[in-house]
């Protein structure tokens, strides 16, 4: 058994980052997912909280390992 981490650049900042491929957030372009880091997250957060709109919650996994077997 072993863990993995995803890699790769949030749609937001440009920034690398590690991830949990089955529950970081992210949005659909051109309907493929693109992964948004933690510190968007918070900083988008912000402007949704100073518009009305619910805050973005992660998953509490999203940046972290997960189990190889969850990926299947």
């Amino acid at each position: 058994m072993g863990y993995v981490y995803a890699m790769g650049e949030c749609i937001a900042c440009g920034g690398i980052f590690t991830f949990n491929p089955m529950c970081v957030p992210s949005i659909r372009i051109k309907g493929e997912r693109e992964p948004i880091c933690k510190v968007c997250i918070e900083r988008i957060n912000v402007l949704r909280k100073e518009k009305g709109f619910e805050p973005i919650v992660p998953l509490p996994d999203a940046y972290e390992e997960c189990d190889e077997s969850e990926l299947g």
